[in-house]
């Protein structure tokens, strides 16, 4: 079948993130020990359910700083807590060179993604430009299907239904990459031809595979 559509995640394959950094910036402003933090954003069940709640948009940035309070014991600068939460992203340089490629070849690109709202709107708002701007001219990025927009996340069905509808054509036309295995799983299940992502020359060669030209 030809690809018709290539969407991309974002965590790892278009930009790389830290936990540890996340949660040792957390916790300095919170002015609590790192295992507090870790235990609150990633540790037990309710840690594991309010970031799912934040991720599928079933609660906004002020439900999820409410359950950071309420789980530390604290209530530090809101503005200073967010951007210690946002900060731990850097570009992977080699993947965005492929990008670059394949927007200048005529592909489309898109990107499908779990995320929250204030993580997405610090990754788009100009600091990474060709996150920017999405489905405008200054972006290789045609839309971005995102877990707290649609209300699911990988590797739950809905969400790849939603990126198969967005663009039209049937899942077997359709390339997805991920870094983790079970969404790549996810994927597939959902008919979408799907590769884990190791490094971008991998994915330089399983595109071409596909008789991606441009690249």
């Amino acid at each position: 079948m030809t690809i018709q559509m290539i969407y991309f995640d974002l965590g790892n394959v278009l930009l790389s993130f830290s936990h540890e950094r996340m949660c040792q910036q957390m916790a300095d402003v919170a002015g609590v020990p790192l295992d507090v933090v870790r235990t609150t954003v990633f540790g037990d069940d309710d840690a594991h359910a309010a970031q799912i709640r934040y991720e599928t948009g079933l609660i906004d940035t002020d439900g999820y700083f409410e359950y950071f309070c309420r789980s530390t014991g604290t209530r530090p600068n809101r503005q200073h807590l967010e951007r210690a939460f946002c900060d731990i992203f850097a570009p992977i340089e080699e993947t965005w060179a492929l990008v670059r490629k394949l927007a200048a070849a005529g592909h489309r690109l898109g990107i499908l993604s779990n995320t929250n709202s204030l993580q997405w709107e610090w990754c788009t708002d100009g600091r990474f430009p060709l996150l920017a701007d999405l489905g405008g001219p200054g972006s290789p990025f045609a839309w971005a299907v995102l877990s707290f927009e649609v209300h699911s996340m990988k590797p739950d069905r809905p969400i790849y239904d939603v990126a198969v509808e967005r663009v039209g054509v049937p899942a077997s036309n359709i390339f997805f990459v991920d870094d983790r295995p079970e969404n790549v799983v996810g994927a597939k299940t959902a008919g979408i031809d799907a590769v884990l992502f190791t490094d971008a020359e991998q994915l330089a060669i399983d595109l071409r595979a596909r008789g991606i030209a441009g690249i």
